[in-house]
């Protein structure tokens, strides 16, 4: 996304984005249309590649090139524009009459520095029962990766109709599965950086698991300060892949806040983590075993395992940072504007992010021994993050178990 000034007036330009998946490592296909903040637009791109199909090659390469989007103009003064603490949106192109849920997008400013961070949301009320229903702060993976996949391609209240491209503006359709239809939303661009979040300093830019955790904190407070009907709904944070790692930092930063009294109001229930990273090593050594059981490796690659030699690593990541050169200060540092929209931001996982937590199972052992409630779960075709190793460091817990396993069923079928 791109924004400029011209004659009083802000020019905002969305570009057209060929999908990233649960994270940057993993790819789908897909449309995504942002800025929901204030008005969708579309606009083509020269060029568009895709793993999946040949077919879905020459559909993105088409909506690339023919789609044109809308574009907001705010008029504003010859200052910097005042980020307003929300803003109510009724319509989306691609989606046939009013939308037939409440959507809410804004920044909330957050930093060590005043407010020198400003973190974007969109947030969705609850289709249910708004004054009981849970309220979920969703960070999406990456790091980098804006909460815009959860919501379009997860989640959230719709997607994007899969059909064949006819010229005009890809359509959407609502989500017989969102969340939305039982708790409140708020698709939250983190770290900074992320989707349309953006720092008005240098330094502001810099984060890591921690610095990050607590400035979602922060935005937690801050928007529940401006919203304060949802602070006796039940609260959870949430999140996938990489946000394995900061969803039970954060957790565990409200609860040590509700613990010292000081004087946060958040009804803090529990935290859901999704195919989560977690930093130890059951993620990275499960995978080799995961890759021969689905019948990706042969008996014989699996083998090679268990030889002696001195090469112990099964995948090595040469430091290629120390060798690279970051763009122009003065194109990555251009105040109050976020230059160009991804879906995943390879720049703030490469440059700017400092993962300085160890591993997230010492704060999953100690919030689920604290009372909270946990939910992890995993797809069982992810082979970034496979569902066996997070098995087993959910049996280092120790937990008590309260349930045999049992397959789980949809509609009287079999899931997965």
């Amino acid at each position: 996304m791109r924004s400029t000034k011209s004659h009083g007036q802000i020019q905002l330009r969305q570009d057209l984005l060929q999908g990233g998946g649960r994270s940057r490592e993993r790819a789908e296909e897909g449309i995504v249309v942002a800025d929901l903040s204030y008005q969708l637009v579309v606009r083509p791109r020269a060029t568009a590649t895709t793993s999946i199909t040949r077919d879905m090659s020459r559909l993105l390469l088409l909506l690339r090139l023919l789609l044109h989007a809308v574009l907001l103009l705010l008029c504003v003064s010859a200052t910097p524009p005042v980020l307003a603490a929300g803003h109510n949106i009724s319509r989306l192109p691609g989606f046939h009459g009013p939308l037939p849920f409440q959507l809410e997008t804004g920044y909330v400013g957050v930093g060590e520095e005043g407010d020198d961070v400003q973190l974007f949301y969109y947030f969705i009320p609850s289709e249910r029962n708004l004054a009981e229903d849970p309220l979920l702060v969703w960070i999406t993976g990456g790091p980098g990766c804006s909460a815009l996949s959860g919501l379009a391609f997860q989640i959230g209240p719709f997607s994007f109709l899969r059909a064949k491209y006819d010229g005009s503006i890809p359509t959407l359709v609502p989500n017989p599965y969102s969340w939305t239809k039982i708790a409140s939303i708020i698709f939250l661009d983190s770290p900074v950086g992320t989707g349309f979040s953006f720092a008005k300093t240098p330094e502001g830019y810099s984060s890591g698991d921690m610095s990050s955790s607590i400035q979602v904190t922060t935005f937690i407070r801050k928007w529940l300060d401006d919203h304060p009907q949802f602070k006796s709904n039940p609260f959870y944070v949430g999140g996938d892949s990489y946000s394995g790692m900061v969803v039970p930092v954060i957790t565990d930063v409200l609860s040590e806040g509700k613990r010292a009294g000081d004087k946060l109001h958040v009804n803090l229930k529990g935290y859901l983590v999704g195919n989560p990273f977690t930093g130890g090593r059951a993620d990275a050594f499960s995978r080799v075993p995961f890759l021969h059981g689905m019948g990706i490796i042969s008996d014989e690659l699996y083998e090679v395992k268990d030889m002696e030699g001195d090469r112990r690593s099964l995948q090595d990541y040469p430091n290629k940072k120390d060798h690279s050169i970051p763009p122009p200060a003065s194109d990555v540092w251009c105040r109050g504007t976020v230059k160009e929209w991804q879906r995943c931001n390879n720049d703030v996982s490469d440059f700017h992010y400092k993962r300085d937590v160890e591993s997230a199972v010492v704060y999953h052992s100690s919030l689920t021994g604290r009372g909270y409630r946990a939910l992890v779960y995993s797809g069982d075709h992810d082979a970034a993050i496979p569902f066996i190793g997070t098995q087993l460091w959910i049996r280092t817990l120790n937990s008590s178990i309260v349930d045999d396993w049992r397959s789980w069923s949809v509609d009287g079928q079999v899931a997965g």
